[in-house]
Order: C-alpha cells, then structure tokens, then sequence
C-alpha cells in the first residue's frame, strides 16, 4: 500500500442541514500547474470591472477566493470544495495528534459564548475555568458579531503565550478576569478496556477518528488488553468521521494476513488498485489479534475509514457487523495546495470494498441491526435560560425529548411547554432532589444534562453493546 497521506474523512456539522464530506490524497503535492486567470481573459475583466465599479468595495483576495470557491461548487458535487488557508489548517488540526490552546469545550447558546466544560488538567482547568462561564471578552475586546469559530480562533494562539479573558461567572453573579497560557493539549483517538461477562473477558476498544497517531494508539492499546487477557474484540466506530488511509491501512494489517487486499480505488476510467495490508516497520502488532474473533459496533455516523474497515471485515468474513447502516461515504478526494495557501479538493476516485461493491449513497449494512437508545444520539448542550409553563421555545423541546429518554410521561415534544410538561418537570426536580419547583430553571438544566451523561455511561444501557457482547458471548461458548 503508497504511504501517502491518504485521508477518508466526514465531518457531520451538528447544526447543519447539509453533510460536510473529504477524502484527502496526496496532501504532499504542488500540484498547482492548472492555467492562470491570465488564460481566460473573462476572469480578468470581471475582477476588473468589480474593482473599479462596485459600490460595495472588495478586497481583491477576497474576489480571488470566492472564484475559486465558485469553481467548486458549480462541478455539484458536495466532496469536492475549496478550502481558505485557515479552513485547510483547521481540518488538518482535527486529525493532529495534539493540539495547542487552553483546553477547553465552547459552545454558543442564546448569543452567548458558554464554557461547556474544561478539559481536565488543562490549561483552562488550572486557570479555574468552569462550565456555565460565559466569555465576555477576549484579550479586553468584546465579542459582539464575533461566530463560535472567531471566538475559537482569538483564543488559540502559540504554545507558552497568554490570553486574557473576561468571563462572568453565574454562580457569583459577577465578572472575573481570568488569564490562561496556552499549551498543547493531547488528543487520543482510542480507548481500551476488557469487560468481563459471564466469565469471559472481551476486549473493548474505541476508535474516534483514524489520526495521526490512532496506528501507534491502536498498538498500545491492543497490547494492553492482550495482556490482560482478552480473547475477543469489540470495536467501536460508533460516530467515527474517518481519517487518514494510512491509518485504517495499519489497523486492518494487523488483523488480517498480509497483504490481503482490504480494499480497491478506482480512477475516473474505471481501473481498479487494489489497497493490500502490509508488514510496518515502526508498528509490530502481536499476532494473536489475526485470531481474535471480532464483532465491530457501527451507526450512521461512521463514515469513510470506518466504512473502509468495516467492510473489509465483512466482506472477508473477518468480523460481524453490529448496530446499524453505516453513513455511505464511497468517493476519494485528492488535495492539491494552491499558491495562497488554501486548498483544493475534488473527487478523482472511488474506493470499494474487498468484494468490489461501491457502498456510496448506501452504507454498510450490519449484520446484527440494533436500533439504539435516543439519548445516544441526542446533542446534549448548556441552556442558560429559564422557561415556565406556556412558553416555547427549542430549548423546551429539547429538555422534554430528554426527560421522556429517561422515562417520565411527556406528552408533546414539540417545544410548547404544557401542564403535562411541568408535571414531568417537577416529578424529575423531585427525584433527583433539585430545590423544588416546575420551572426550567439553569439548575434544572445542569441536572438533567448530568443525568443523562450518567445514563449513556452505564454499559447496561448501551443497548447495542450489549447485543455485541451477547453475540460474543454465544461465539465463544459455541467454541
């Protein structure tokens, strides 16, 4: 297999109607030699006549950006899109092994910037940022007209430099001035654990993205479940956007035979080349895990290498599918840098499964379809306002999809907070012993929010875990 920075990636925007989808390849070229607006002298009367004739006044970067950004959007393809240079060094840092900043989730709620929560140990932890503050200010300028990504990118900076912050703190009523110094936050992409379950001990892992380093994450990991005596596998793509091939190229060689084909890229004329395992220098996976049996967990958030990996899977009946009918992401985009320093990605291939079937638009179908609990799936956010009977808002809506999630009779989920509605409230204020009342009020909000983190951490409710360890269970006691 090329060890090139192949990249299979879908970013799902949580407030977005549309889908954000990339495969990167061929990150490392200076593939720039496509003609020059010089060559098309329509290009240069129309920057031209804008420049000196419009009443609104317009960098000529700008202008030069937005032909571009034109240029990939009217080829109608959703995959292939210009990307600005921040744009192109945010996506890269989404995939880095570590990031530098403060270390801290934000989010925007009823025009306010919220402090979600500080990531422990962080520079934001230390600096005693907690949830529910909201930023004021930002190295003393407000935040007004500022998005949720201006806000981000104020507060990032070079490691070791400080920013200052004024944060007001709802708790104390009262503004505070904070100072953070930067500093590089890591980012782990798997996690490990072996569940033991009627004397069996199977062996956990997650994956939430294929990064830089999720190949050397994979390696520690694995070996530390083997070492505890793990004789099966769970893996867990559950909302996993994909990543670099390379990635999902090392994780699948270290569960299938070498240089097994574990999938095919196909040109615009049709030709097929095959992706093959191989052996890696730098990475020596213990062979126990080419036995392992293996039931992969997946939803209709894991896209591209998931897909990729899943399907190799299951097309060369290596592991059983779970859960449901993955995302559908079967395109390649090639990366080209361009001398602004943005880039340009357009779709040149297709990648299939080992079996040669294009899962583009359709997914990978699981094997076992295990519908799971809403709760799962549900965005949980901060609400800083407060809501009574007969008001509606989204944020209701929101408060009385969780409250029926965990059991307690709403009868209207629309956001119209009715009789029924405050029953439930105040039967939830009650049990969870929150001061008493039928408002939604902040406390009720951080109450519920905690609740329901509390719900999706217990393994019992994780409905297709369980039937993914149900299923391993009946594997190895068949044995």
């Amino acid at each position: 297999m090329q060890r090139s920075r192949l990249l299979l990636f879908v970013m799902l925007a949580a407030m977005a109607a549309g889908v954000l989808l990339v495969l990167d390849g061929c990150a490392g070229k200076e593939d720039t030699d496509v003609g020059t607006a010089s060559t098309f002298p329509v290009i240069d009367e129309a920057l031209g006549v804008i420049q000196k004739k419009a009443v609104y006044p317009v960098e000529e970067d700008m202008l030069i950006e937005g032909a571009l950004r034109g240029m990939a959007d009217v080829i109608d393809d959703p995959y292939s899109t210009y990307l600005t240079q921040e744009e192109a060094a945010a996506h890269k840092e989404s995939l880095a092994a570590e990031r530098v900043g403060i270390g801290a989730e934000i989010t925007r709620s009823n025009g306010k910037f919220i402090i979600v929560a500080p990531v422990k140990s962080s520079p934001a932890d230390k600096a005693g940022l907690q949830p529910y503050d909201e930023i004021v200010r930002i190295d003393d300028e407000r935040l007004e007209g500022d998005s949720l990504q201006d806000v981000v990118q104020r507060i990032r900076g070079k490691k070791g430099t400080e920013v200052s912050m004024t944060i007001f703190r709802p708790d104390l009523n009262k503004h505070l001035e904070v100072s953070v110094t930067r500093d590089v936050i890591p980012v782990k992409t798997v996690s490990a654990e072996v569940i033991e379950e009627r004397g069996e001990k199977i062996g956990y892992i997650s994956l939430t993205t294929f990064g830089d380093e999720s190949a050397k994450e994979w390696l520690d990991a694995t070996n530390k479940l083997i070492k505890e005596g793990a004789e099966s596998l769970i893996i867990d793509v559950r909302g996993n956007p994909g990543g670099y091939l390379h990635a999902v190229g090392d994780i699948a060689g270290s569960l299938l035979p070498e240089s097994t084909p574990f999938a095919y890229m196909q040109d615009a004329k049709g030709a097929l080349t095959p992706l093959v395992t191989e052996s890696s220098q730098d990475l020596a996976y213990d062979e126990k895990l080419k036995q392992m049996p293996i039931v992969l967990l997946q939803d209709k958030g894991s896209a591209s290498a998931s897909e990729v990996l899943s399907g190799a899977l299951k097309d060369l009946q290596r592991g059983f599918i779970a859960g449901t009918t993955s995302f559908g992401k079967g395109t390649v985009q090639d990366i080209t840098k361009l001398s602004n320093g943005g880039e340009m990605k357009l779709s040149t291939h297709k990648w299939l499964t080992p079996k040669e079937q294009w899962i583009h638009g359709k997914g990978v179908t699981a094997q076992l379809e295990v519908e799971q609990n809403k709760l799962f799936s549900e965005h949980i956010r901060l609400v800083t306002d407060e809501y009574k009977e007969g008001d509606f808002h989204d944020d209701i809506a929101y408060a009385q999809r969780l409250l029926s999630g965990l059991g307690y009779e709403v009868k209207r989920q629309d956001g119209f907070f009715d009789g029924a509605t405050e029953k439930a409230v105040k039967a939830f204020r009650e049990d969870v012993k929150v001061k008493k009342g039928k408002e939604m009020d902040r406390k009720f909000f951080i109450t519920l929010k905690d609740q329901v983190e509390k719900f999706r951490n217990e393994r019992a409710n994780d409905e297709q875990l369980q039937m993914a360890i149900g299923y391993m269970h009946h594997q190895m006691s068949g044995k």
